[in-house]
Formats: C-alpha cells, structure tokens, sequence
C-alpha cells in the first residue's frame, strides 16, 4: 500500500502521524485534531506548497501514526517524539542546556538541595531555573528560613534513638535544627518543609502574612524569641521579594507566553506569575525547518514549558490563540490593562533573546550574519533579487537656505563610506523637497549609467509618498523604473511605502529588516546635515567678510586660504595682510575690524 492509499485511510480523529523517507528514517512528526484532514494537505498540488514542504513531501517513502482521546494528548506526544527522533524537518528547539531544579528529597528529614538531574521517585522537585544564581539565590534564602540539613547521614528513628550521632558544626552555629539527635521531632521538621514546598511553589506573600500571625500570637502569649524568629522570617522574604518583579498585588496564578519572530526563527519567552510576582521566565530559540504558522510555532513552544515546568496555570496570556487548545486553560489574548503589560514585559524578553543572539552571531560569522539580513530584507519587502547594494537619499536645507542631498551606500548590508555622495542642488529654487528629491536622483543615476556602474537592487527614499513619487519619476526618464526596487520610509511610524500600495506597511520594529533601513536612513541624514552645516557656516564666514566695502568672493577666497578663519584675519597686523591682498584691500580689511573692535 502507497502512501496516498494510507493517506485515505486515515481517521478523523486526533493523533500523530510520522513521515518515513526510503531509508526508515522518521523525517517529520506532526500532530492533528483531524488526521485525515491534516495529513491530506501534504498531498495537494505541488504549486500550493512552499518550497521547503515541497522537499520534504518528495522524501516521504512511508507513513505511520498513533490515535489519541485529545488535541492535548497530541501535542505533548508529538512533543515527546521529536525530542527522541529528532526528525530533520521537525521545529528545531535550540536549548541544549541542562538546568537546575531544588528537590526537597524524599527521605527521612528530606534535604532541599540544587540538582540538573532528575530522577523518577527521587522527591518533589522545582524549577527547572533557567538562572542559576536565581537557584542558589532561593537555597541561601531556604538556608536563612529554616534550619534545614544538609549532610548526606542516613537518618532512621532506630539510629537517632540508639544515639549513633554526634551534633555536627552547623549545629552549633544554629544552622541546622540537629534531627540527627533528636533535637526537633519529625511532626515539627515536616511543618518547616511544608514552608518550603509552599515558597518554591510561589507562595511567598501567603507565608509572609502566616509569620506575622504567627509573630503576634507569640507576642501575646509572652514568647518573645518565638516572635523574633517569625519576625525575622517575614522580613527577610519580604527583602527577598523586593528584588521580584511586581506585576500586580491582585494577580495570583497566570501563565505568559510571548513570540518574536523572523523568516523560520522564532524567539518565545515563558513566564510564570504567582501572586503579583514574577517567579519564573524562561527564554527559548526555536527554528522551524518547513513553513510553520505562527500559531503552531507558539502550541509548540507551550508544549514543551509544560514537559518542563508541569502542567499550564488556569489563566494563561498569549499574544495569539495558539494552534491548540489545552483542557482547563483560559487563553487570554489581552488589548489593554494589566495583561497586556505582562505580555508586553515576556515580548521584551524574547525581544533581548534575538538581539543577543544576533549581536552574537555578528560578532562571531559576521558573513553568515549579514546574509540572513539581507535575506530577511528581501522575503519582507517581496524583492526578487538579493539587496546586496543599497542606496539610500536625503534632502537637507533650512528655511531655503543651503539645498543640498546626500546619498548613503551599503554593501552587503554593511556601510561602504567610500562610495557616500553629497549634491548640492542645482535646478530648483526655494525649500522644495519633493523637485530636489527628483533632481538629485536623476542625476546620481544617470551618471552611473553613462560610466556603466552597477545599479542598486533597493533604492531607500527618506521621506513619505511625495518624495517617492517624484524618485520614481526621475527613475522613469531613465527607463530604469522597472528594474529596481524603490521604497520610501516615513519617519513619523517608520512606514515603508511602496510604489502602488495604499497601505504601507509596517515591519517588526525587533526585526533585522527595519532596522537596517532606519540604520542607513538615519546614516543618509547625518551624513546630508554634515554637509548642509559645512556649507552653512562657510556661507556665513564669507558674508561676513563681504561686508567690507570693495572686498568680493575671490579677496574673501583668499584671506581664508591665508590666514584659515575670519578670527585670525581680524587679528593680522596691517603688514601680514598687504602681503596677501595689497595695501589698497588691506588697508580696507584692517580698519574694518578695527572700527568693529570699538
């Protein structure tokens, strides 16, 4: 039987199936709510395919699923199956790292302690922390709390009554209640690990207000060092706690889950909320190897939190209605208010994940980095061609003054400076952005068409739909219009406008798309106001010196050859200027700012 003919066999029901190549090799494992449905779309005409799933779809030799009761159980088991086969078409989840959880073990007088490794019936265990030193943070914290211990004894009531034990240092220093001796029994051990259990389990503020009770009923009755201790207690998690993030004194158990996203990398943050405070986030990369939606890259990611953090709180915030539905959970796709803080704060944090790994990867295969930008640019801005060569164009003048325009090169997403230009305005008078804009294009293409230079693959526009209209033109009276991609970008909501779209659109602002073309914007517009201020000032210098009555530009020209500044000028003796310009003229210079010096 061929694949198709299993295909139309499948039942409509929930479950997994797994794609084989010739070889026996898994090579995809997906989930369903229909399998029959699903599995189906593999199958539809090549063209409706994107060309990666067309590369998988003419691997597939071989099929094989499971049926399942719930979407849920599909999902946790597809997630199961790709963490064992890793199937080379699969969601890559880029995390290797073992983290560490606290497990209170299972033992007589359990121990609290740090381990990366868990084991089945071994004891209770929390996390995993994806920061260690918050781990460690919370063990000095437990350690503070309660005089827990920490020695590897084997501990037995026949062995504690037989006195097999001696009382060890940190009992002495008051670090350990000393079960080893009988020094505490095991109803008022248990009682301190049951606090333990409750603040690793997020519920801090519960045991605040538990010791203050605790702390004014001791008082009452007269037991002051037992009040001391349960002050202390509540003061020190307050401290503690004052280092976590607040979100909001009313929220109690809330799940967040963010995604930032580019081309098939996806960025997610997980945070968890226990009681207004954040108790744990946890970044994760991941890379999907065929096109995968949005939704489904989100489901996936969930998953996985759940394998490793238990099961989703009641109330959980997304950023999307994920691509599954989990039993008992409220999704919560927030516009406004405290929600929609939380999920701002998880998207910061997936946010500084892709930074991190792109200021790495930067660092580290600057090639490769560059590369998938410039990729990333064309799949956004829908270009054919690879931008490879930017140019990029500004106007610059003030009240009218001093017109001029710059344009800005990058090669390989990168500046190349050698290759920066400077115009000043020619043909058009007065402050008009939009004839400059047309002038300056004209010129700067038509002149590397008539040296036979390689045109641009992307034209960037500084400004809104007029400049881009007038650019364009000018692009079309050099019967180059067709062959480049030209866009303009406003600066008010950093909008990329395109030639015969209405709406413009809006890119990522986390995106490597946008902020290439703000980088070389803004690089167009500090290297045109460089130029514009140049002129500006030496515009100003020489007015000054023609002021003085009988003195023109080429007297002007040469006294700033000379002497280099109007200052020194005014400070010349009457002889260092007639050796310049003659006596008659220097004559003229050195009573001017003389008479000016009165």
């Amino acid at each position: 039987m061929n694949v198709r003919e299993k295909v139309s066999l499948l039942p409509h029901t929930p479950g997994v199936y797994r794609f084989l190549d010739s070889s026996g090799t898994v090579i995809y494992v997906g989930k369903a709510k229909d399998l029959h449905r699903r599995v189906s779309q593999y199958f539809r005409p090549p063209e409706s395919l994107d060309r990666k799933t067309r590369a998988m779809v003419s691997k597939i030799a071989d099929m094989m699923f499971a049926v399942v009761e719930t979407e849920q159980d599909a999902l946790l088991l597809e997630n199961n199956l790709i963490k064992t086969l890793q199937p080379r078409y699969n969601i890559l989840l880029k995390d290797s790292k073992t983290y560490p959880w606290i497990v209170i073990k299972k033992e007589p007088f359990p121990r609290v302690m740090l381990t990366r490794r868990m084991t089945k019936g071994g004891g209770r265990y929390f996390g995993p922390y994806s920061n260690a030193g918050y781990a460690h943070a919370m063990l000095d914290l437990i350690a503070q709390l309660y005089p827990l211990r920490n020695c590897k004894l084997a501990l037995s009531e026949e062995a504690i009554a037989k006195g097999k034990f001696k009382v060890c240092l940190n009992a002495h220093l008051g670090r350990c209640c000393a079960p080893c001796v009988g020094s505490v029994s095991a109803a008022e051990y248990g009682e301190m690990i049951s606090s333990v259990e409750q603040l690793l389990s997020g519920g801090a503020r519960g045991l605040i207000r538990d010791n203050r009770e605790k702390m004014a009923l001791a008082a009452s009755e007269l037991r002051f060092e037992a009040a001391q201790v349960y002050k202390d207690r509540a003061a020190l998690l307050e401290r503690h706690y004052a280092k976590s993030p607040i979100v909001n004194n009313t929220m109690h158990d809330t799940d967040v889950f963010s995604l930032v996203s580019e081309g098939q990398e996806h960025f997610c943050n997980f945070m968890r909320i226990r009681e207004g405070c954040v108790v744990q986030s946890f970044n994760m990369e991941l890379e999907a190897r065929i096109e995968e939606p949005q939704e489904d890259v989100l489901a996936a990611f969930m998953a996985e939190m759940i394998s490793k953090f238990g099961d989703l709180s009641k109330e959980v915030v997304v950023p999307m209605i994920p691509g599954q539905q989990f039993d008992g959970v409220e999704l919560i796709v927030p516009a406004r208010g405290d929600k929609m803080e939380l999920l701002r704060l998880s998207t910061k944090n997936a946010a500084a994940l892709k930074v991190e790994k792109s200021r790495h990867e930067e660092k580290v295969n600057p090639e490769e980095h560059f590369e998938k930008v410039m990729q990333n640019l064309q799949r956004d801005l829908g270009m054919q061609d690879l931008p490879k060569h930017i140019e990029c164009f500004d106007n610059s003048n003030i009240q009218g003054t001093n017109p001029v325009a710059s344009c800005v090169v990058f090669r390989d997403a990168r500046p190349s400076k050698k290759d920066y230009r400077h115009f000043k305005i020619k043909t058009v008078v007065g402050a008009n952005d939009f004839a400059s804009m047309k002038e300056v294009v004209n010129r700067r293409y038509s002149r590397l068409m008539a040296e036979g230079q390689d045109l641009p693959q992307l034209i960037v526009i500084d400004g809104g739909r007029g400049q881009l209209h007038f650019a364009l033109e000018a692009l079309r009276e050099l019967g180059i219009a067709d062959r480049l991609c030209v866009v303009g970008l406003a600066k008010r909501l950093e909008e990329v406008i395109r030639p015969g779209d209405p709406y413009p659109l809006f890119l990522d602002k986390n995106s490597t798309s946008l902020k290439v073309l703000m980088q070389i914007r803004d690089e167009a517009h500090r290297f045109g106001i460089t130029f514009h201020r140049s002129l500006r000032s030496k515009s100003q210098i020489g007015s000054q010196l023609a002021e003085i009555q009988g003195v023109g530009e080429a007297t002007s020209a040469k006294l700033l050859g000379h002497f280099k500044s109007v200052k020194r000028v005014r400070e010349a003796s009457l002889e260092d200027l007639e050796a310049v310009v003659g006596k008659a003229l220097a004559a003229k210079v050195y009573n001017y700012f003389k008479d000016e010096a009165r």
